[in-house]
């Protein structure tokens, strides 16, 4: 049903996005005031002096509030949706905590051992006086 409406709404766009690009624009009466444009709208055309207006406007209207009401229908699937968790983190799996690999030919470090490796700061011989 999602994917019906899914698809429904797209053609729905390109429609509406073709029969406006169709349209004439509303500065195109008045160029035709000044002798502009010979070739619309007369006797030999296919929708008469103004019907292909009429039908383009009343099918863009048309369009446009089918697209209304398939975004309201869309919305309201969308928000009552039965959900099985509360959060999009919460449908990630977690992955695996692992226990860190142990280092190659390390030894392991005694605390002892490292605080008597670190000399104290009373067997820090005195630097070196300089002569100047």
């Amino acid at each position: 049903m999602d994917i019906i409406l899914l698809v429904l709404h797209v053609f729905l766009s390109l429609g509406i996005i073709s029969l406006v690009l169709l349209q004439k624009g509303a500065g195109a009466s008045a160029g035709a005031a000044f002798g502009g444009g010979g070739g619309g709208g007369g006797a030999g055309s296919v929708f008469g002096a103004s019907g292909s207006a009429n039908f383009l406007s009343k099918a863009t209207a048309i369009f446009a509030t089918a697209f209304f009401i398939n975004s309201l229908v869309l919305a309201y699937l969308a928000a009552n949706r039965d959900v099985t968790v509360d959060s999009v983190m919460d449908a990630l799996t977690a992955p695996a905590i692992e226990a860190p690999a142990p280092a190659l030919n390390m030894p392991t470090a005694d605390p002892a051992a490292i605080e008597d490796a670190v000399p104290a700061a009373d067997d820090v011989p005195p630097a070196p006086a300089t002569s100047e």
